[in-house]
C-alpha cells in the first residue's frame, strides 16, 4: 500500500542564483514536498519517517549550490525519493525573493523523481 505526503513550507537558506553575486550571501527558499510513501502497517518503522524527509531536503538546500533554481529543485527531488520507504517525490522549491523588482511574490521550479 501507498499513501502521498504533502510537507509545505520547509524553510531553509541556501546560495543558489545566476546573478553576479547571488551565491555571496545565504538566501531563503522554501520547499514544498509531494511525496509517495510505502507503508506497509500502521507503525513509523513500516514507512518514511517525514522528519527525516524534510532534514533531507533541507540539508540538500543548504550543502548544495546551483545556479538555476530548476537545478535545486531536482536535486532535493532526487535526494528524498533516494530514502528508504519513498517512492515517488516531486519538490517545488520557492525563492522568494527572486523576482521583487517585477513585482511577483517569487519564483519557483518543480522536479518529479519516481523509482
Amino acid at each position: 500500500m501507498s499513501t502521498r505526503l504533502f510537507l509545505t513550507g520547509i524553510g531553509a537558506t541556501g546560495r543558489h542564483g545566476a546573478k553576479p553575486g547571488e551565491k555571496d550571501q545565504p538566501q531563503d527558499f522554501v520547499v514544498d514536498l509531494d511525496v509517495e510513501v510505502d507503508v506497509r502497517a500502521d507503525a513509523l518503522d513500516q514507512t518514511a519517517d517525514y522528519r527525516g524527509i524534510v532534514g533531507t531536503a533541507r540539508e540538500t538546500v543548504e550543502r548544495t549550490s546551483f545556479d538555476l533554481l530548476e537545478s535545486l529543485a531536482a536535486e532535493v527531488a532526487r535526494a528524498v525519493s533516494a530514502l528508504d520507504g519513498v517512492l515517488a517525490a516531486t519538490a517545488i522549491v520557492h525563492k522568494p525573493a527572486a523576482a521583487r523588482s517585477s513585482d511577483v511574490q517569487g519564483v519557483a521550479a518543480a522536479f518529479t523523481v519516481e523509482r
